[in-house]
């Protein structure tokens, strides 16, 4: 049996449409105020672009496990990358804020398909000694995509309207989606299978009422009646969709992969990882924009040394991991993110931008070496037939991961921020009383009010990195059980039908 040959092109393909999907994603977070304006709509309203995009996102995927088995690559990319391409061109030219909401639903239905569809096909199209490498390609459209977003929709959107956004990322969706149509191939047979309504509806259910409960908590508290409402039906409509999966004869999503123990190490240790990862992306621009009142652009160009330094790393921790395991690197990497996060617990007002900078950086390194090297290790020891079911539920936990991280760190954020004024005002007020002059002037009493007020941002912001480097410091013990998959229990197929 001779080696079988490795679709190097339709990789390129899949690379390229997963790129600018995930490029998207992030595209459109620091225009938000600027569409807000324009359409006069709320801050809750239009933070739906981003909730409602990442909802779409995380019931689609579930159902990606069922779709690459039924159908041929060719006709999932196309379909894929032809909704995102229809949903990106008109929204370039909504003339209503609910005809840009439903382009980016159709956005996000597109891109949901990319990400899943092109891990499967690295994992059946390279044999397992080699995943790595092809991992690290993948890790590097994962990570720097939606990393440089900001930076490039930050200088976009200073120079110019935020439909620029959109028409940055439609002709390249355009030449990807006619490449995908002249060269992929369609060479699966078909497959009888149906969709099951009832998965369908309780997927929707379970994973849309998590992501919208926990989305929703960071803005509203976990408190409020729609959060807890939300959460309620979510978990019962997850605990009713796993027990139906598990009554099926073909399940549309394969909870069974989980009696594989390094693939449930390696989704545990992914969850909490994305988490914390999410403590960066969210807590930092609110730093930057907020308390040191640096623009938009500026705190893009802040992270972009961190992105690249995750887009060299990424493909070399890949042949890394095909010499030496995840272990090792995954050990290194969360040593590292755990120094760097408690780093940003130490943030004062006066940091400078440099320190900022090399303490970001430095942390996407060590980030580098965890998620791809530790979820190529868990997906390895599935065989080939639930590898479709380990990307899909892979992809499905990094968006409850991402929502929950983002809900938790912002409200510990936000109670810390009201505790520590509470604190500082209390500690100016004795101050005052024990200072000679009988009165503040008002301009004196407004400055220390302001001065307090960022202060005590920034000390909630802090605490919410402690709470995060908590949680890698979870991942760093439990990174000291992994072990590598052994090579001879899984047999390659001798070609990869798409």
């Amino acid at each position: 049996m001779g080696e079988k040959k490795i679709p190097y092109g339709v990789l390129a393909i899949l690379l390229i449409g997963a790129f600018i999907a995930l490029l998207n994603n992030t595209l459109l977070n620091v225009a938000l105020p600027t569409i807000m304006k324009d359409f006069d709509v709320s801050t809750t309203t239009v933070q739906w672009l981003s909730t409602g995009f990442m909802l779409v996102n995380g019931i689609m995927m579930p159902m990606t496990a069922f779709f690459i088995q039924k159908y041929s690559i060719r006709r999932l990319f196309l379909t894929g990358i032809g909704v995102f391409t229809i949903g990106t061109i008109i929204a370039g030219f909504a003339p209503s804020f609910s005809i840009l909401l439903i382009c980016r639903m159709l956005q996000a239905c597109g891109s949901a398909l990319l990400m899943p569809l092109l891990m499967n096909v690295i994992l059946v199209s390279f044999p397992i000694e080699k995943r790595g490498s092809a991992m690290g390609l993948l890790g590097l459209v994962m990570i720097f995509a939606p990393a440089i977003g900001p930076t490039l929709s930050g200088w976009l959107v200073e120079h110019y309207d935020w439909p620029v956004l959109f028409h940055v990322v439609s002709p390249i969706a355009v030449v990807v989606f006619f490449i995908g149509l002249f060269l992929l191939k369609d060479t699966k047979e078909k497959q009888s299978m149906k969709l099951d309504i009832p998965s369908l509806f309780l997927s929707s259910i379970g994973f849309g009422g998590l992501l919208y409960g926990f989305s929703t908590a960071g803005d509203k508290g976990w408190g409020a009646m729609e959060v807890i409402v939300a959460l309620i039906i979510g978990g019962i409509g997850l605990l009713l969709f796993i027990a139906h999966q598990l009554r099926m004869e073909k399940p549309v999503l394969e909870f069974r992969i989980y009696r594989y123990p390094m693939f449930a190490l390696s989704s545990l240790i992914s969850i909490i990882v994305s988490m914390a990862m999410f403590s960066g992306m969210i807590l930092l621009p609110v730093y930057l924009q907020n308390i040191r009142e640096i623009s938009p652009f500026h705190s893009g160009l802040l992270m972009l040394p961190g992105a690249i330094m995750m887009g060299i790393m990424s493909p070399i921790n890949g042949f890394l991991f095909d010499k030496v395991g995840a272990r090792i690197l995954a050990v290194i990497g969360l040593v590292i993110t755990v120094i760097t996060t408690y780093a940003f617990s130490h943030l004062t007002v006066d940091t400078t931008y440099v320190q900022l900078i090399i303490m970001y950086t430095a942390r996407m390194f060590g980030m580098s070496m965890i998620m791809m090297p530790v979820m190529t290790n868990g997906l390895n020891q599935l065989p080939q037939k639930f590898n479709p079911h380990g990307t899909a539920m892979n992809s499905t936990l990094q968006q409850v991961a991402g929502a929950l991280g983002s809900a938790l760190l912002v409200t510990v954020m936000s109670n810390q921020t009201k505790v520590h004024a509470q604190e500082l005002a209390e500690e100016a007020m004795k101050q005052a009383s024990n200072q000679s002059t009988a009165q503040m002037s008002a301009d004196v009493a407004a400055q220390m009010k302001q001065e307090i007020t960022m202060k005590a941002m920034t000390e909630g912001i802090d605490d919410a990195f402690l709470v995060a480097t908590g949680l890698v410091i979870v991942a760093l013990i439990l990174a000291f059980f992994i072990k590598r998959t052994n090579i001879s229990q899984e047999k390659q197929p001798e070609e990869v039908a798409i």
